[in-house]
């Protein structure tokens, strides 16, 4: 068992801080680890969680890596859990700088809007409260909520730089002369970056390892899977040694960390199988009936994800149906869903005389 705040010791200069699982029903924030770090005399923050209390231990974690005189505060993405004490930098008392994803910012500036969205796309698939009153819930139990300090810029005001680790190569930052390196994965949401800390091996890999479908509206599956294999092959090939993520309280080493990859992997392959079989033949699927099946399918599975929970679920639900190629025929709530039409038309009528004359005369007006 964990709490709030405890801290796991990576190294004497490198902790990961424990966040604590979502209950919204007990009105308790989902809050996401953080992982701090001290590069020569610069304190490296990979995000910082949410509430007062977490905050706490982030001054507790921050003393445990010291002494430092200048900070770096990167957000790996700009969910509530991830950015609610980022302002901690303007209090630090030292030379400041802070990262956030450019496509993540309007989802801090607004997150309610954001959540509507995610919701919007599940009212009446499930038993749940409308979209505006659950986001107004989410963004009521994630405070305070202070995404941004003096100094915060985005990345991507920064040059694009090639990044090698190992024989794999990515995009990305590097912070720290080369200590630090920030990755663009861009899977669990639009602006989502994981980060490597070269010094000690730790891989942080945020939320593109929550679970083996991405819930959100913003989500791409297709780079959480590319990202988790390629996160494995570091690992493979020992040029990353310890994984940590935003929700589980673990640090994960050598071979645990790739079985743990490759299982979500397989997890990914799994519920997509399932999906398949749930919509059959089917031309045409409700999905509410659909969200359904897949929870018990999920269930059955036992692979729900980090924070498991019927609104998660019926999100992956949905992204899931798009997986296999299917659209909503409508705005409507509830409309079917159905699979594009993809036979040719049947060709227009030949008008008298115009059969074909040679190649020729085919092409003239």
């Amino acid at each position: 068992m964990t709490a709030l705040g405890d801290l796991i010791e990576i190294d004497d200069r490198t902790v990961l801080v424990l966040g604590q699982e979502l209950q919204l029903e007990q009105r308790r924030p989902d809050v996401a680890n953080v992982l701090v770090h001290r590069a020569g005399d610069t304190l490296v923050m990979v995000d910082t969680g949410v509430t007062e209390a977490f905050r706490t231990a982030l001054w507790a974690a921050a003393g445990r890596v010291g002494p430092w005189s200048r900070a770096l505060l990167l957000t790996t993405h700009g969910h509530p859990d991830h950015v609610g004490n980022n302002d901690l930098a303007d209090e630090l008392g030292v030379p400041a700088e802070h990262y956030v994803p450019a496509l993540d910012v309007d989802q801090m500036r607004d997150p309610a809007a954001y959540w509507v969205r995610s919701f919007g796309r599940i009212a009446g698939l499930a038993p749940l409260p409308a979209p505006s009153a659950l986001a107004d819930r989410v963004v009521e139990i994630c405070q305070p909520m202070r995404p941004f300090c003096a100094t915060t810029r985005t990345y991507e005001e920064r040059p694009l730089e090639r990044i090698r680790i190992g024989s794999l190569r990515f995009t990305g930052w590097i912070f720290a002369d080369g200590a630090v390196r920030v990755l663009r994965s861009q899977g669990h949401c639009a602006g989502h970056v994981i980060v490597h800390l070269s010094d000690c091996g730790v891989l942080h890999l945020s939320d593109e390892g929550n679970g083996a479908c991405g819930a959100m509206a913003d989500a791409d599956q297709v780079k959480i899977q590319t990202v988790l294999g390629a996160v494995a092959a570091l690992f493979e090939e020992k040029a990353a040694t310890l994984l940590t993520d935003g929700h589980t309280f673990a640090v994960r080493r050598g071979p645990e960390a790739v079985a743990h990859l490759e299982g979500l992997l397989e997890q990914a392959t799994a519920l997509q199988a399932a999906a398949l079989r749930l919509a059959g033949e089917n031309t045409r699927i409700q999905p509410s009936a659909f969200t359904s099946r897949y929870g018990e399918a999920v269930a059955a599975l036992g692979i729900g994800g980090a924070n498991p929970n019927a609104v998660f679920t019926a999100m992956m639900a949905v992204n899931q149906l798009r997986e296999l190629g299917l659209r909503p025929e409508s705005d409507g709530v509830d409309a079917p869903w159905s699979r594009p039409v993809l036979h040719n038309p049947a060709p227009a009528p030949s008008r008298p005389g115009s059969g074909a004359r040679g190649g020729r005369d085919q092409l003239s007006p």
